[in-house]
């Protein structure tokens, strides 16, 4: 079998289509909706990659939220449930995984959420769609009904502890090291809070959107506009959202821009919800940067 290599961290269509019957090409299929849980289901359901399997962000990309709101919303999955999960659903470390959402949606978020994650577990083959459902269905690509039946394999994981930061990592943190924040302006700003019980953001951290990184069509931006945007230069973030989800694009988006997932290019995993979970832990509201 000739030799395959995944373009990361973003691959197109048309490598998808071209590939996609290849065994060694699993496809995660991570829509969803806050909003309305069952919304991202009922989609695949209704249409899919052919052999994608559904990745729920709750059941299968979180862990469970802890009584005192620690670890926040959507707290980290345990690495050896991930694993399993992975395996159960035909993922080994050989393969080549594809993630995609429906930037549509206004939530293109939940592909990066699972990228992530995949990359936390020491996972180097796996890779967004850039531009999501929309360009799948846009390009003609096969679109399936079917909950396939994957055979399950064995995937051994190679946690990456640098690519997380605590609170207790964000309170500690250097002037060096930009803090940014994934959320739209008015809940950065504390201006609105549609989910949290606090509004505001940690002091000293600058707003740039997650959605900043796509375009109007739901494709990522090129590496110098996410520089451009991300505006980090050689210092090291960590960033943060609400939960931990649409923080990702921007890690994403980083990489695309030349700094890998890692000590200088972080997730407080446990973001918004986890540091107002201590009452003692410093808010900020208005404008900081």
């Amino acid at each position: 079998m000739a030799d395959l290599t995944l373009p990361t961290p973003l691959v197109s269509v048309s490598w998808l289509r071209a590939h996609q019957r290849d065994p060694r090409v699993r496809v995660l299929d991570a829509r969803y909706a806050l909003s309305d849980p069952l919304t991202g289901r009922i989609a695949y359901l209704g249409g899919h990659v052919p052999g994608a399997v559904y990745a729920d962000l709750e059941t299968d990309l979180s862990g469970p939220v802890q009584p005192d709101g620690s670890g926040g919303r959507h707290p980290l999955p345990d690495p050896a449930a991930l694993a399993a999960w992975l395996g159960s659903v035909g993922v080994g470390n050989d393969s080549l995984v594809v993630c995609y959402d429906d930037p549509s949606t206004g939530q293109g978020f939940y592909a990066a959420r699972a990228w992530w994650l995949l990359r936390w577990l020491g996972h180097a083959g796996v890779a967004v769609l850039d531009g999501g459902w929309p360009a799948w269905v846009a390009a003609g690509g096969d679109v399936s009904t079917e909950d396939p039946s994957p055979t399950p394999v064995s995937f051994v994981p190679d946690v990456q502890a640098d690519l997380v930061a605590t609170a207790a990592d964000v309170q500690a943190r250097g002037a060096g090291t930009l803090l940014i924040d994934s959320r739209a302006p008015g809940r950065y700003r504390g201006e609105v809070e549609p989910i949290d019980r606090r509004a505001g953001h940690i002091p000293g951290a600058v707003n740039r959107d997650w959605a900043g990184a796509l375009d109007g069509s739901g494709h990522w931006l090129d590496a110098g506009a996410q520089a451009a945007r991300l505006d980090a230069g050689g210092a090291p973030t960590v960033t943060y959202c609400g939960s931990g989800v649409s923080a990702t694009p921007n890690l994403l988006a980083r990489e695309l821009a030349g700094v890998p997932l890692g000590p200088d290019n972080r997730l407080y995993a446990g973001s918004w919800s986890d540091w107002i979970s201590d009452d003692t832990r410093p808010v900020a509201v208005g404008q900081d940067d």
